[in-house]
């Protein structure tokens, strides 16, 4: 790993982590294990880091989420993974990160959403007109809006809410958000495959 490459993934570790107004570069050069002075020969500032990094880590997740979807034997078992993907990433992050980074960083966060826009809204919409054909999802479905729907969802359980308080909070809410979704899409095939990979993927969070 270069150094760009470990400044970028401390940097989304901590933002992760701890949210983005407490983080200082002398913590991301700590974490990055480099110099201060190495951290500034590749970022003016912190806004400079936080940029990048969110870049890197929309990055990341999205190529992650792709290699599910491209290697699921169909749109359902595909779906269930990427529950587990993101149960697995609601284990790391702060409630307030997201809040924060709209609130100290809004270039970050409207690049985020644009990434979201480009990039999440279509992969889903995808998933949403695969499980059509194959006869899981119902046929009457608007895949464009239901996937900007379960995105907006998604973000919504990341901003200051009645939803959410803590760490495992988020991810009880997140699973049952997740499952609301589910079978408002799926047929009675679908139903049945949800059961079938959701006992073999997915590990139910405790409910609130």
């Amino acid at each position: 790993m270069d150094t760009l490459e470990k400044i970028l993934s401390a940097s989304a570790e901590l933002f992760t982590q701890y949210g983005f107004k407490t983080i200082t570069m002398d913590d991301i050069a700590r974490r990055a294990g480099i110099s201060k002075k190495t951290l500034y020969q590749h970022f003016a500032n912190k806004d400079e880091v936080v940029n990048e990094s969110v870049i890197w880590h929309k990055n990341n997740m999205g190529a992650s989420c792709a290699t599910i979807l491209t290697e699921s034997e169909n749109a359902i078992e595909a779906m269930v993974k990427i529950l587990v993907f993101f149960d697995d990433m609601h284990k790391r992050i702060n409630p307030m990160a997201l809040f924060e980074m709209q609130r100290f960083y809004p270039q970050a966060y409207k690049t985020f959403r644009d990434m979201l826009v480009e990039r999440d809204v279509v992969m889903m919409r995808d998933n949403i007109l695969q499980g059509i054909k194959e006869g899981l999802y119902r046929e009457d479905l608007n895949a464009d809006l239901m996937a900007r729907y379960r995105l907006e969802t998604s973000m919504l359980i990341l901003q200051p809410s009645l939803l959410v308080s803590d760490r495992n909070n988020l991810m009880s809410v997140a699973l049952e958000i997740g499952e609301h979704f589910m079978y408002g899409l799926m047929t009675p095939k679908g139903e049945k495959l949800y059961q079938k990979y959701k006992e073999q993927y997915l590990k139910q969070a405790p409910r609130i």
